[in-house]
């Protein structure tokens, strides 16, 4: 049974899809970890004023469950506002993207994301 403890796991990527600042992120699991379509689960962090930047995936399917902390989520030409306890379905080929719009908290969430094909 795989267990992993991802508190010491923590990365960075800067300027993430072409977004602003530092996000932080652990992969808590990747794509060998899997027997299924699952592609990645990650923990990750955006710092105030933090973005992902609006980009497009191909066939696989992500979605973002909002753990702590608020901003704007933008998918497919629309841009709502997020907070924790939300979840955010990121569709095959749509374009979506994310900004910390607090000056002082993090926004943290789950990332999940499956592909149709293993």
């Amino acid at each position: 049974m795989p267990i992993r403890n991802f508190l010491a796991m923590e990365q960075g990527l800067i300027n993430c899809h072409e977004g602003e600042g530092l996000v932080k992120f652990r992969e808590i699991f990747a794509g060998d970890d899997f027997k299924t379509g699952f592609s990645f689960i990650h923990h990750t962090v955006l710092p105030p004023q933090t973005t992902i930047g609006i980009h497009q995936h191909s066939d696989d399917e992500e979605f973002y469950v909002v753990l702590s902390g608020f901003g704007e989520m933008f998918v497919d030409g629309e841009t709502s506002q997020v907070k924790k306890g939300d979840v955010i379905l990121n569709p095959p080929f749509g374009t979506h993207g994310l900004k910390n719009t607090s000056p002082d908290i993090d926004l943290e969430l789950l990332v999940f994301c499956a592909s149709n094909e293993k």
